[in-house]
């Protein structure tokens, strides 16, 4: 089994930063994709953004510019880093792992975490 462990949430004023960090762990032999998503109070969990196994990388418009996706490969750690934050920006984030296969020829999974909270105050 995989299990994705998010950690890095927390409170910060409106122009503040978090760094979020999500480490897959178990028995992983590839991960295509590893991302962030967002869901706030009564609205549906939302792309914040995607990095590939070969650093490609995707944003929500809303977030370019101000956050940044990286990724340590041999680690299977995904890195989300949050400049500039919003009071919009508040919800619960969590990691993704997009086509994991924990052996070679295996099928592929989707893994979620549980879940950080990062809450914006203006």
């Amino acid at each position: 089994q995989v299990q994705l462990v998010e950690s890095g949430g927390g409170l910060v004023q409106a122009g503040g930063s978090l760094r979020l960090s999500c480490a897959a762990s178990g028995t992983i032999f590839s991960i295509d994709a590893m991302g962030w998503f967002r869901q706030a109070p009564g609205k549906q969990r939302d792309l914040v953004a995607t990095i590939t196994n070969d650093g490609s990388t995707n944003y929500a418009d809303s977030v370019k510019g101000r956050f940044t996706i990286s990724r340590d490969n041999a680690k299977n750690t995904v890195y989300l880093q949050m400049n500039s934050l919003k009071p919009e920006d508040t919800a619960v984030y969590y990691c993704n792992a997009n086509g994991v296969r924990m052996r070679i020829y295996r099928p592929k999974s989707d893994y979620w975490g549980q879940g950080t909270q990062v809450t914006v105050s203006s």
